[in-house]
């Protein structure tokens, strides 16, 4: 199954406005691969975030060398969509490519939540809420220390419901974390159900804004909207930046779209990988 995504290098640049697109497409083909070779994971949430992730690692972040101290810092909260993240960066070549087909295997790197050892991973993440309260520490520090790079942290929406999450935010706020972005993957599907079968988070700009943060609504598959919230977020002083990503879980797969079952409760079968890599391909 690896013809077609075992090449992980990007094709020439093709630009959507300022954005490098073909890094997507890749993306997504090569961390479906991936679960499919792991028969376990997470693949709706991984692809309801890999436009955000490519927007953040091909355009945004000064992140060349994962070893660099004046790199900027990504934190993948929602750390069961590290498929996604692993994908990334194996593509920005932090990590070997043949890693990724042994994902979830005993004595593997990578694992099914991301470990601090992997290059490119700042911290263990996946007890929901706390790799915003790290993604907080790091840019806290930062300011501390006269640091100029940047943090950013991408949360669920069904991980704001953990009380943790709401402590950060009111400690963001109070000590006015504007060089800290998180982004919130909306894509109303949490483990056991809908987000608002669980705990109703509406309105939940509201909520951000009432904790003290400047908060962008966005259509998170959209590279433009992405692009103008991340920029806008750069000009914010004082206080720091949620971005509200209203997503589709399993976005680009037809089977996947909007279906609590691929939160992460299956494997994918060789029939269904190759109708998610056709439809991928058009």
């Amino acid at each position: 199954m690896e013809n077609g995504v075992a090449n992980m290098k990007s094709s020439k640049k093709r630009h959507n406005n300022t954005i490098i697109n073909s890094p997507l497409k890749i993306i997504k083909k090569v961390l479906l691969v991936s679960l499919y070779y792991a028969q376990s994971g997470h693949p709706g949430g991984s692809l309801s975030i890999a436009d955000i992730l490519t927007y953040l690692y091909f355009k945004e972040m000064n992140i060349k060398d994962p070893r660099d101290p004046e790199r900027d810092r990504f934190i993948l909260s929602k750390g069961h969509a590290c498929p996604a993240l692993y994908a990334v960066l194996a593509l920005k070549g932090f990590i070997t490519k043949k890693e990724l087909w042994k994902l979830r295997k005993t004595n593997a790197l990578l694992q099914g939540h991301p470990e601090v050892g992997i290059p490119g991973i700042e911290v263990a993440s996946g007890s929901l809420g706390q790799g915003f309260s790290a993604a907080l520490g790091i840019a806290i520090g930062a300011k501390r220390l006269n640091k100029k790079f940047r943090t950013y942290v991408i949360l669920g929406d069904g991980e704001c419901n953990e009380g943790q999450v709401w402590e950060g935010a009111m400690f963001g706020a109070f000590h006015k974390l504007d060089n800290l972005v998180a982004t919130v993957d909306f894509n109303n599907l949490q483990s056991d159900d809908r987000c608002d079968n669980i705990t109703a988070l509406s309105p939940l700009n509201e909520k951000w804004r009432a904790f003290g943060w400047h908060v962008i609504e966005i259509n998170g598959h959209d590279f433009n909207q992405i692009e103008n919230a991340f920029k806008k977020a750069k000009t914010i002083k004082g206080k720091p930046t949620c971005i509200i990503a209203h997503t589709i879980k399993g976005k680009g797969v037809s089977f996947m779209e909007d279906n609590p079952a691929w939160h992460g409760s299956r494997g994918l079968t060789r029939d269904e990988l190759k109708q998610a890599l056709k439809e991928l391909r058009q």
